[in-house]
């Protein structure tokens, strides 16, 4: 079995080298053959200097990338056609592994029963969060710092892993493409989404996605994200990524549908989640749906978008995702 580990970087080269130093002590089989890329999305620092240091560090281990077009779904693609493995697995510039990450995370691939493998990330051991902010139970929000825990038990996945921590034989992209460049966060924008939705692409169409407790990776938390403004912002921008992951759909009586969708939207925002977020006198609950709030806010602009005819039409995301992620390798 060959394994490609794909970090996309862009402007983060002091985390990146503590990312690439925990992956390179990765304990696996000898008869394993692995590679790390590193793709370089335009950065402007010294990331392409500490790579090249782990190149010279580890002939034959490391491999740079360039990828210039900017995009983290650019850089994602671009590692895909490049991988020489038969199993990708997908890590962050932010992280460190343990040690038996990269082994436990894609050994069950192996049976042809999973397409893909999704691990658990913690955050970093140091970290505590305050109190309006809960990371388990009913108000948990801790996926917007990359939080995945779903506790010590393997098996099947009904949700999509995160993108710091997954893995998928390469096969897979050359079924169902690869992931869409109008989501993934870039320069100007911070929609994001390209991993979950390539997740629930393929696993409403019937693949199984499987979970590993044991491929465990420790995601670090910025300051600057330790804030409610951020959380605000990022929840208002899923909220633009839900609708346009899914095309547009019929209108109906000669009513565009997105008008429809605006009306719903607002009834939501209006009769449920104000209420809730006014009257909750816990700041854990209070603060949960002020932010399902601004996710509503985030459907809504983008619905109008829609109707107004300026978001990525329906055609254009489906042509992308069926194009197979052509690969010469």
């Amino acid at each position: 079995m060959n394994i490609s580990a794909i970090v996309c970087t862009y402007n983060r080269c002091q985390s990146l080298a503590k990312a690439l130093e925990s992956i390179a002590t990765s304990e696996l089989p000898e008869s394993v053959e692995w590679e790390v890329l590193v793709v370089d999305n335009n950065s402007s620092d010294k990331t392409r200097e500490v790579t090249e240091e782990f190149c010279s560090r580890h002939p034959g281990r490391f491999r740079y990338l360039f990828e210039a077009r900017q995009g983290k779904s650019f850089a994602l693609n671009t590692g895909i056609k490049e991988a020489r493995g038969d199993i990708l697995a997908f890590v962050d510039d932010d992280v460190t592994v343990e040690p038996t990450w990269l082994w436990n995370l894609t050994s069950a691939l192996r049976d042809s029963q999973w397409t893909g493998a999704g691990g658990r990330i913690f955050l970093e051991k140091n970290f505590s969060p305050p109190p309006w902010l809960a990371l388990y139970g009913p108000y948990a929000m801790g996926g917007v710092l990359v939080l995945f825990d779903l506790g010590n038990r393997p098996g099947k996945l009904d949700e999509s892993p995160y993108g710091t921590n997954m893995a998928f034989r390469k096969e897979i992209f050359e079924k169902y493409g690869g992931f869409r460049t109008d989501l993934g966060p870039r320069p100007g924008s911070e929609i994001r989404n390209e991993d979950t939705e390539f997740c629930r692409r393929i696993m409403n169409a019937g693949e199984q996605l499987r979970y590993e407790p044991y491929a465990v990776v420790y995601h670090s938390v910025p300051k600057n994200r330790v804030h409610k403004r951020y959380f605000l912002i990022w929840w208002f921008n899923y909220g633009r990524a839900l609708v346009l992951e899914f095309a547009r759909k019929p209108d109906i009586f000669g009513i565009p549908r997105p008008y429809f969708n605006i009306l719903m939207a607002g009834s939501r925002l209006v009769i449920t989640f104000a209420p809730r977020w006014i009257l909750a006198l816990n700041p854990q609950r209070r603060f949960f749906y002020k932010v399902m709030v601004w996710r509503t806010a985030g459907e809504i602009v983008e619905f109008y978008r829609r109707a107004l005819g300026k978001e990525t039409t329906s055609r254009q995301c489906l042509n992308q995702v069926s194009k197979p992620v052509d690969s010469t390798r």
